[in-house]
């Protein structure tokens, strides 16, 4: 009865929906809201971001983003939340039922945003079909919610024993239910039915505790609040495209909730069938006792099978020998004969013999018991040909001694309805491409898993791992066929994990594997985890075939127990930190989450607040590393950034420009120093002695990537007016290898201008000979790693002169960096070179020292 009472009861409340249209309200820009939310989806739930979400969550945030609102959200378990509310520290709840007893001590809207019932959910075995089968059993109910008042309250009243287990969130008492320490758990039907299907649970037709659901607030406090929520409900209740049934939709309960007047009459039509049928049975007794009334009988039989023939339901009548004694059209139909052809028949005659000897077990046991029973049964027809899920209804038909001398079955055809529910469940739960479980569905499990840690030091681990340079892949072949890669991943991935386990996609190439039933010792457990890793990389590595050719792969993974954290979102983090330690100590290998990686993580952050501050104090400074030609002597110098703090002092470049690129700061810093070397610029044009010179800046990869670089440094130019030929703008053969278009577009714009670019750290890259065809170089720079090892090294020594022949054939000035010792100068002079720059020469310094090498210059 379970799905029909459900529908009836969701299909009467919204007949009863109130139909009041009010007009729009005025909004209250700027106010804040601090808003409890609890674990209990699909009414409310915490986002990624820890914003509301859910139906109710996602309700609110609409109206507030209507009303101008600010909503604080604070995640707590519900029996906190409620304690919060009632001691002011939350302005309002979403998913609170209303009862008399709450309304002393919280103020409610008028409106229900949603109604609700409650059932009973066990692992099979207990059946509850009222309050006497509760007798005995442990049951596991939400602290402080209704269920757990209304339960205590009929046990009390009906004299009867059972224990009643309180948890602090219904994910608490599903876990318990799960490891076996209770054997049933009350739960609304919107927050159990997702877990009565993900786990086979047995859902107890038993239908109690209806409720309104309601936003509520401290009593007396917020009521304008709660007004201005009242007047959306009115308004989107009666608007089918409203916000409120698009997010009903979404969250899978818009069937539940819209049902409308067509279910309310469908089931108000079977509960009259249901009677009819008795009527029916005792007919057929009378008919046998009073023969005066044979014609009455046979007129009131031929009506009744008319109204049931027309009924969409299956309908049918066994005798104690499961014989069928009656059927409705519907039957026949299914059987393919006549109902008169059906009579006398069993279900062997029609169905295949597993399905048969089912069916005849179920109706035995309405027959020996004398109980009205419901179940979902799945029917084979005897030659294969159709297979239907039907929830059938079957109920004990007594003489007037009490005697059972049959039963009366009422079944509805749900496959449609199972296959819809199974399809909406794989779209909610599952990834469309590879078929493996979502982030959302893999955040339930894991979340179930670190319960159990907490509460039974159950060992577990949290694997990520993300595929090696996949994005180049992708690019190179396609995206068809980087899904076929992901694909073949994942079916490579299940084959090697272990059947507790859980794999799932979190989109693009990162996959996630869940380790559970790990050994209790916590080295042994860490020990287990690292073979199953090691494994994976193995499987991963494998060659793969895509477009008849061979590819190799291979995998980072980074691994985090579940002692790792002391919440969900912290071991996501740090499985996710581990991962990209992976990638930093060279790809394809496994690390383990320690420590000294989340100390890194905090001094990076910690240093990245800094350079934001430094920003803003105008804590950078400039000096110049003079550069120098064999008969000009010096040409000009290259730009370095350094950085004092105000009460750290000195950070080495090597130390906060990586984190600049990573966080961007790189582009407000970079904007600075090119305003500055421009200004240099400007004010050496006016100098006789140094009007040749030119400044030599690096670019950073944001720099150059980003759409307004050429802009900002085409008004620099105008702003300043330095002269544009003496600016060398100097990059690396790295920052091309990502849009490698819009930066060529960016280098050939800024080059019309008379702006010139250096091929810096020349011979390092992957493909310099290529670049040297399309930018428009003026400059190459030899690196001083070759420079470091002239002497000794003759690969850097063939290398170098390689570099000084290639610059001489395209007409390329080549200068020499990392220059630190006269033998280094003259081997190099002897080569050919005429430019250099290095310690040797100078060192980098101010202004002041920078004109110290230039007699020319008046300074």
């Amino acid at each position: 009865m379970r799905f029909i009472a459900g529908l009836a009861l969701a299909g009467c409340l919204l007949f009863f929906f109130p139909a009041i249209s009010l007009a729009q309200p005025a909004t209250e820009s700027g106010r804040t809201l601090v808003v409890g939310v609890y674990h209990n989806p699909p009414k409310l739930r915490a986002a990624e971001d820890g914003s509301p979400s859910g139906i109710l969550g996602e309700l609110l945030v609409e109206i507030a983003n209507r009303e101008g609102w600010q909503l604080q959200a604070v995640s707590c378990d519900w029996i906190y939340c409620l304690r919060f509310l009632q001691e002011g520290e939350i302005d309002l709840l979403p998913d609170m039922a209303y009862t008399d007893q709450r309304a002393e001590s919280f103020s409610f809207h008028q409106v229900p945003a949603l109604y609700s019932w409650s059932q009973l959910y066990g692992q099979g075995g207990v059946l509850v079909t009222d309050i006497a089968d509760l007798a005995d059993h442990r049951i596991a109910v939400l602290s402080g919610s209704v269920q757990q008042s209304y339960l205590q309250q009929k046990l009390q009243q009906h004299g009867m024993e059972a224990e009643l287990v309180p948890t602090e969130s219904l994910a608490e008492g599903f876990a318990l239910l799960q490891a076996g320490r209770v054997e049933l758990v009350a739960a609304n039907h919107y927050f159990g039915q997702q877990l009565a299907s993900r786990h086979q649970l047995q859902v107890s037709p038993w239908l109690f505790q209806p409720s309104q659901l309601f936003y509520a607030s401290r009593r007396d406090q917020q009521l304008d609040v709660l007004q201005q929520i009242d007047t959306y409900l009115q308004r989107w209740q009666q608007q089918p495209d409203s916000p409120y049934y698009q997010i009903l939709s979404r969250w899978g309960a818009a069937e539940l909730e819209s049902s409308g007047m067509q279910r309310h009459y469908r089931n108000l039509l079977l509960f009259v069938v249901s009677l009819l049928l008795l009527v029916f049975g005792g007919a057929v007794v009378l008919r046998w006792q009073v023969k005066e009334k044979t014609r009455h009988l046979q007129a009131s039989e031929a009506r009744l099978n008319t109204i049931l023939d027309t009924v969409d339901a299956y309908i049918f009548i066994k005798d104690t020998q499961l014989c069928y004694q009656y059927v409705n059209k519907k039957v026949a139909e299914f059987f393919q004969c006549t109902p008169e052809e059906a009579l006398g028949h069993n279900d062997f005659a029609f169905f295949d013999h597993a399905t048969a000897q089912q069916l005849q077990a179920n109706d035995r046991e309405v027959l020996e018991h004398g109980e009205r029973k419901v179940r979902e049964e799945e029917n084979t027809t005897s030659d294969g040909r159709l297979t239907r899920h039907f929830l059938s209804v079957k109920i004990p038909l007594r003489k007037p001694d009490g005697q059972v001398y049959a039963l009366c079955g009422i079944s509805t055809d749900v496959t449609e309805h199972r296959q819809q529910q199974q399809a909406i469940h794989q779209l909610a739960f599952y990834d469309a491409l590879t078929g493996l479980p979502n982030r959302r569905l893999l955040l339930d499990r894991l979340q179930q898993a670190f319960a159990l840690h907490q509460r039974q030091q159950q060992q577990g681990a949290l694997m990520f791992i993300d595929l090696d340079h996949f994005k180049d892949l992708n690019d190179t072949l396609g995206h068809a066929v980087g899904d076929e890669l992901l694909v073949d991943i994942a079916n490579r991935l299940q084959q090697g994990i272990r059947s507790c386990d859980t794999l799932a996609r979190l989109g693009g190439d990162e996959f996630v594997l869940l380790l559970q039933e790990l050994p209790d010792d916590e080295q042994r457990a860490w020990q287990r985890v690292q073979v199953i890793a090691e494994k994976v990389l193995q499987l991963l590595n494998q060659p793969v075939q895509l477009q008849q050719q061979s590819y190799q792969l291979s995998a980072s993974i980074g691994v985090a127990m579940l002692s790792d954290g002391d919440s969900v979102d912290a071991l996501m983090q740090r499985a996710d930190m581990a991962m990209y330690d992976a990638k930093g100590r060279g790809r394809n290998r496994v690390r383990f989450f320690n420590q000294q990686m989340q100390i890194d993580v905090t001094e990076r952050t910690v240093l990245t607040n800094r350079l934001r501050q430094a920003i803003e104090n105008a804590e950078f400074y400039l000096v110049y590393q003079p550069q120098f030609d064999q008969q000009q002597g010096i040409t000009g110098a290259e730009v370095l950034l350094r950085w004092q703090h105000s009460e750290h002092g000195h950070y080495a470049p090597a130390d906060f420009i990586p984190i600049a690129e990573a966080t961007g700061l790189i582009l407000p810093i970079g904007h600075w120093v090119l305003q500055q070397s421009c200004r240099l610029l400007a004010d050496w044009a006016k100098e006789p002695g140094c009007q040749h010179w030119q400044l030599a800046v690096n670019i950073s990869p944001r720099q150059l990537h980003d759409a307004h670089f050429v802009e900002q440094l085409t008004a620099i130019l105008q702003q300043t007016e330095a002269p544009a030929e003496r600016l060398l703008l100097e990059i690396t053969e790295s920052q091309l290898l990502e849009d490698t278009e819009l930066a060529l577009q960016h280098i050939h714009q800024l080059a019309a201008m008379g702006i010139r670019f250096a091929l810096d750290d020349f011979g390092t890259g992957y493909s310099s000979l290529q670049y040297l065809k399309t930018l428009p170089l003026k400059q190459l720079k030899i690196d001083a790693s070759f420079v470091r090892d002239l002497l000794q090294d003759s690969s850097d020594e063939a290398i170098v002169r390689t570099i000084l022949a290639l610059g001489q054939s395209l007409e390329l000035e080549v200068i020499a960096e990392g220059v630190e010792t006269a033998a280094q100068f003259k081997a190099l002079y002897q080569m050919g070179c005429r430019q250099f720059q290095g310690y040797y020469l100078a060192r980098p310094g101010t202004l002041e020292q920078l004109y110290q090498h230039s007699p020319s210059h008046p300074g």
